[in-house]
């Protein structure tokens, strides 16, 4: 899943940050016009948001950090609308999953990442964009949800797994305002580009919209407050092996 594309995100943005930094503010503006400074003020100094270690958008996530070279920092959805949810499979174990997002050479990371058992590790912030679809339109309009399992295994994708994904796409969608259909909800396979085939044939859509819409038609509790080093290290140690 994903892609390399850190470096070339990195560049414009700094290209983009010199022309409204300092003295050439008015020039900048003018240059980039209002839409594309509104995506990039709170870049400047003074103006940047402040960020909690380890927020969840997710209640009963776990937060576990994505390497910082496998997304960019935004400030979606004012900058970038959100309107899509990709659904991916790793091709490996949950274990796995954390692994390689954790990996700064690796080039890609999920927002999300959901086991076999129903666990759920958040590992981007969904305002920032995260490098998961191979197509930059995408990333910038998405948010990622990573799957342990393999495309030609049905048996990875479990009752708890499903149940666990739907009430994440459901929380996602009822936060933007993305209605809870095919078009807005996709696999991988489905971004234009991609030459990814996740989540694959076995992936069971109807059972899966079916179990997205129930848990949209239900209460939503509130994102729970950041777990403890301690509360989130068993979940890593507890996955399974790759393969």
């Amino acid at each position: 899943m994903g892609e390399d594309e850190g470096r070339g995100e990195t560049r414009r943005v700094g290209r983009r940050a010199l022309l409204i930094g300092g003295g050439a503010a008015a020039a900048g503006a003018a240059a980039l016009g209002w839409d594309e400074l509104r995506r990039v003020w709170w870049r400047l100094p003074g103006t940047e948001k402040r960020r909690v270690e380890g927020e969840l958008d997710h209640a009963g996530a776990v937060w576990t950090a994505a390497a910082r070279a496998n997304w960019r920092r935004a400030d979606r959805p004012d900058d970038f609308g959100i309107d899509r949810v990709v659904i991916h499979v790793v091709q490996g174990s949950y274990a796995t999953a954390l692994r390689v997002f954790k990996n700064p050479g690796h080039g890609a990371a999920t927002h999300y990442v959901v086991g076999k058992d129903g666990r759920v590790a958040q590992m981007i912030r969904e305002l920032d964009v995260a490098f998961h679809a191979g197509n930059r339109d995408m990333n910038e309009r998405s948010i990622g949800i990573e799957h342990e399992g393999f495309v030609d295994r049905p048996q990875d994708f479990t009752p708890g797994m499903y149940a666990a994904s739907a009430r994440l796409t459901a929380g996602i969608c009822a936060r933007y305002g993305i209605p809870v259909d095919r078009e807005h909800i996709i696999g991988h396979v489905e971004v234009e580009g991609t030459d990814h085939t996740d989540p694959g044939p076995h992936w069971d859509w109807d059972r899966y919209m079916e179990l997205v819409r129930r848990a949209a038609a239900s209460p939503r509790p509130s994102p729970s407050p950041p777990p403890s080093a301690s509360s989130s290290a068993p979940a890593s140690r507890a996955a399974a092996r790759e393969g």
